[in-house]
């Protein structure tokens, strides 16, 4: 498989957790490549490392900074490689929140494995450290700040304009991609997982949305209170929620109001770091999480977008 990687640039919208007057963006397009050449591609680059150590790799995941040497890891993935001839569905892919676009290359990986295009993307501001061309990185603003339902509400909202925007600038690579923009789908981790299927409400282009343990509320605690716009209006087209117990209140009013076909899993042993890399790389992924959040993902989607 091959990796290329863009920085894509929203001048028509300014960056309310940036303070500058536009949005920009790091996002890697992940694909079947008709060969291999070269090194496999980092799973981070050293700027990202860092501040993934730092922010993230502290904060989300309680691994203190050194006790992991988050740039070694590689990927199953080349550099700029050709793309393998065909028409690929369409995959793009949302971190929770503070995380990097990177971590979850083991569910990316595979489904690239298994012909799709790939897009993750890095929320600059949000994810822990946005590393661009020339070396520059963008740390996340989120580790410091105060939480409060007014920027819970402005994350949120900024995700789902940049997945609509990156969207909007497919069309401009999908030839040299191979990619079949008639069928899209969002996969997202937590805050990922709910701008994933916001975006999905708002943008007809999406035709299918995963949902890794991310409720639809604003309110800190989801007790079925304060429902994004998707929960409270419904969907229409296919979308799974896959949870670390019992359905959430906010999953339960997203079910009630949507006419679409979906369904609700409870993976077995699960936490909420469960539905990333930290499965793999931190808890060793003692009751086979991995191939289990691998296998749903691809039966859905399969079935979704084909």
């Amino acid at each position: 498989m091959g990796v290329g990687s863009l920085r894509v640039v929203d001048r028509e919208r300014g960056d309310p957790l940036g303070g500058v007057d536009y949005r920009e963006l790091m996002v890697d397009i992940r694909y079947p490549a008709r060969w291999e050449a070269g090194e496999a591609a980092a799973q981070f680059g050293a700027g990202e490392a860092a501040a993934f150590g730092e922010l993230a790799g502290r904060f989300n995941y309680g691994v203190e900074p050194g006790g992991f040497d988050w740039a070694a890891t590689r990927t199953h993935a080349y550099r700029d490689v050709p793309v393998r001839e065909g028409r690929w569905p369409v995959v793009i892919y949302s971190p929770g929140l503070g995380d990097a676009r990177a971590w979850n290359t083991g569910l990316v990986d595979d489904l690239v494995s298994r012909g799709h295009v790939v897009i993750t993307i890095d929320h600059t501001y949000d994810s822990s450290g946005v590393q661009f061309p020339g070396g520059r990185v963008v740390r996340s603003v989120l580790f410091d700040a105060e939480p409060s339902r007014e920027l819970i509400k402005t994350v949120l909202d900024t995700r789902v304009a940049d997945l609509r925007f990156v969207l909007d600038q497919l069309p401009h690579v999908a030839a040299r991609f191979r990619m079949d923009l008639r069928r899209v789908a969002v996969v997202g981790h937590s805050a990922g997982g709910a701008a994933g299927l916001q975006a999905m409400y708002e943008d007809a282009r999406i035709q299918a949305a995963v949902n890794f343990d991310g409720q639809l509320s604003y309110a800190f605690t989801d007790d079925g209170s304060d429902l994004i716009q998707v929960a409270q209006a419904g969907l229409c087209r296919p979308f799974l929620l896959v949870g670390a117990g019992p359905p959430k209140p906010s999953w339960r009013a997203l079910m009630a109001h949507s006419e679409g076909p979906h369904s609700a899993l409870s993976a077995p042993h699960a936490t909420h770091a469960s539905f990333t890399d930290a499965e793999a790389l931190l808890r060793g992924d003692p009751h086979g999480l991995v191939e289990w959040n691998r296998r749903v993902v691809a039966d859905f989607l399969d079935r979704a977008i084909g």
